[in-house]
């Protein structure tokens, strides 16, 4: 990661984050950023201050972060080489969906660029990661699906499935047992009201899940 010169595995994982947040919100709060790293806001403050120096992020008291092109340049090619590790471990390694995630965070900043390329060139240059997730492409660029969540389909409405969360894997070893995963149809049968469960038909089986956790499934618009 030529333009990572310098910059700390820590820093390059906040980045990530960022990135990812800024799809959710023009401008990330430090509280959702620390939530997201799993951090204090003070922890979260600290790093911002550095990124900022470093003229990776802007910051505004009260308004948020957000990244300058070069931070978003370094956020790329991590997400690059961490979505590109993901598939490569699932597809050769048969590594679960539950696993490939921490798998990959170990291993993401130690990928050299040539073993990258040969990877991308063994899986057929994709385009996705096993969770659904868009892969950026060797030049940065990155496509993204129209996509809404499972929450905004109506009873009745059936989807495919596009992307599930990465970052848990006991809740993805569950979503793997209901096989709510990435190219699933899936039909919305009841929503229960003042925010209950919601409950879902995939391949005949019925299943009822969170309404936080169907937030974060996103389906083809």
């Amino acid at each position: 990661m030529d333009s990572a010169a310098g910059v700390s595995d820590a820093a390059q994982d906040y980045l990530r984050e960022i990135y990812k947040l800024q799809a959710e919100s023009e401008r990330v709060s430090t509280t959702a950023l620390a939530r997201r790293m799993r951090v204090t806001p003070p922890s979260a403050s600290a790093m911002i201050k550095k990124l900022a120096e470093r003229g990776l992020v802007e910051h505004t008291l009260y308004r948020g972060v957000r990244l300058t092109p070069a931070g978003e340049r370094i956020a790329l090619e991590v997400l690059r080489h961490h979505r590109l590790l993901e598939l490569y471990l699932a597809e050769t390694l048969e590594l679960g969906l539950d696993a490939v995630h921490s798998e990959a965070d170990r291993l993401e900043h130690a990928l050299s660029e040539k073993l990258e390329r040969r990877i991308d060139a063994a899986l057929g240059r994709p385009t996705q990661d096993p969770h659904g997730h868009p892969i950026p492409s060797a030049r940065l660029k990155i496509a993204q699906p129209k996509t809404k969540p499972l929450t905004a389909l109506q009873p009745g409405d059936e989807a495919k499935v596009q992307t599930v969360p990465d970052g848990d894997g006991e809740v993805l070893r569950y979503l793997v047992s209901i096989s709510l995963v990435p190219g699933q149809i899936v039909v919305l049968v009841q929503v229960a009201p003042f925010r209950g469960p919601l409950t879902v038909r995939i391949g005949g089986c019925e299943t009822a899940i969170s309404t936080e956790l169907a937030a974060q499934i996103r389906v083809a618009a």
